[in-house]
């Protein structure tokens, strides 16, 4: 099978040909249909964050099960599924191969099945970027009513949109940089370019500290800013004028559960606007990719198809 590896942080993705996979027992392989592209995978190949090499990258899967091993019973092949990506405590696309491939082996029990009604494209990215915004806003203890803030409207801040607006969201306001990204906002119901202030919930996405620190001094008594972006490495507060004399709480989030992904892929969600580039399980047109990723892009996300 061919597969894109990262041999040495730093340098450009290569492709190789790899033997398939096979299943052993409690495991399953799966045909891969749709890998998305996480900003966090360009942070990998620069060599921002521990990988274990040599690394296939790519930690939203989506496609079909071709095999099962011995004693499973939970997945059938062709099965349509979409893959939770910590396995075994390791993290698929960081501990272990991933999804710039053609095929994946990974234990059953990490199969999420898809619907028919939800396409690969769209189950993929479900597996990280809308999952993490869905766990955060479970997190804060969002209630039906409440205002959202996103800050940084990119893949994350499309599915924080859709999800805040199923949980139902009183207000969501968008923040960003770019106007074709502010604009996209707007036209799903957003509301852009007013002053942020008497927030509940502030989801961080964008990494850019003096924008979380007003958020933060923007949110409701008991107001939440959830910190996602794994790029944000600073920040300055006044504990007691911004945090402590209206009771407001900064909450870490990383990762999520099975439990929620499944939850997800009953919601209904349409996230076919959140995938602005297709490309081909290609060298060149993967590490151009990622090389857009380093230097900041005007696309929300981008998925590898095959």
């Amino acid at each position: 099978m061919k597969a894109m590896r990262l041999i040495a942080t730093g340098e450009r993705l290569r492709m190789h040909h790899l033997d398939d996979p096979s299943p052993r027992a409690g495991e399953v392989v799966v045909d891969i249909r749709a890998a998305g592209m996480c900003h966090s995978d360009a942070h990998y190949r620069a060599g921002r964050g521990s990988v274990r090499l040599p690394l296939t990258l790519g930690h939203e899967i989506a496609g079909v099960v071709s095999a099962i091993g011995d004693g499973v019973s939970s997945v059938h092949r062709g099965d349509r599924v979409a893959i939770h990506y910590l396995a075994n405590a390791d993290m698929i696309g960081k501990e272990r191969d991933g999804g710039y491939a053609e095929k994946i082996v990974v234990p059953a029990a990490n199969a999420v099945p898809i619907p028919d009604t939800i396409p690969f494209d769209q189950a993929a990215i479900m597996m990280c970027s809308t999952a993490t915004v869905y766990h955060a806003l479970r997190l804060a203890g969002f209630q039906r009513g409440e205002s959202v803030a996103i800050l940084g409207f990119g893949g994350l801040g499309f599915s924080a949109l859709q999800v805040a607006r199923k949980l139902g969201a009183g207000r969501i306001i968008a923040v960003d940089a770019v106007p074709s990204k502010l604009e996209l906002a707007r036209s799903l119901g957003a509301e852009v370019g007013g002053e942020l202030m008497d927030i509940d919930v502030a989801l961080e996405l964008s990494g850019h500290a003096p924008l979380c620190l007003e958020a933060l001094r923007a949110l409701a008594p008991g107001g939440r800013l959830m910190l996602v972006a794994i790029n944000l490495r600073s920040l300055t507060i006044d504990p007691y004028a911004d945090v402590l004399c209206r009771e407001r709480r900064i909450i870490g989030c990383s990762d999520h559960t099975l439990e929620e992904l499944q939850e997800l892929m009953r919601m209904d969600l349409d996230l076919s606007g959140a995938i602005t580039r297709r490309i081909p399980l290609e060298e060149g047109a993967i590490n151009d990719v990622l090389d857009d990723l380093d230097r900041g892009t005007s696309h929300l996300r981008t998925v590898i198809v095959g």
